[in-house]
């Protein structure tokens, strides 16, 4: 059973958001870095770009596939998760300490959209 964290918002295509503040960490789940098996590549976006709710803005890629990243909310990218550059296989370690992104939040009545902990776990399931 793959883990899912209290106290995030998730999307249907498995990206979460981490909320502090103005800002919002977004990475893929547990689930996610389950399903693609060994992480081998991550595709960020510039510092300063903008991303856009249900828009794509990265992709990782593993031994098995590639997956776009589909942002869960609209902000301006303030940080990129660096290690991952060199690193990206700590996306399977622990998907929710790693990160991908960090945005300032544009529109924080987005994240009505996204689902519970509770509400993931349950779509998971299906």
């Amino acid at each position: 059973m793959a883990k899912v964290m209290e106290g995030l918002y998730y999307s249907e295509s498995h990206e979460y958001v981490r909320v502090e503040g103005e800002f919002g960490y977004i990475g893929i789940t547990d689930y996610a870095q389950n399903a693609l098996g060994n992480v081998v590549y991550v595709d960020m976006p510039e510092v300063d770009d903008e991303v856009s709710a249900g828009e794509e803005f990265g992709a990782v890629e593993s031994v098995k596939a590639a997956s776009d990243l589909i942002s869960p909310v609209t902000g301006v990218v303030v940080a990129v998760n660096e290690a991952l550059e060199d690193q990206p296989e700590l996306i399977n370690g622990d998907a929710y300490e790693h990160w991908i992104i960090k945005v300032s939040l544009a529109d924080k009545s987005e994240l009505s959209a996204l689902m519970s902990a509770q509400a993931y776990a349950a779509f998971c399931d299906k």
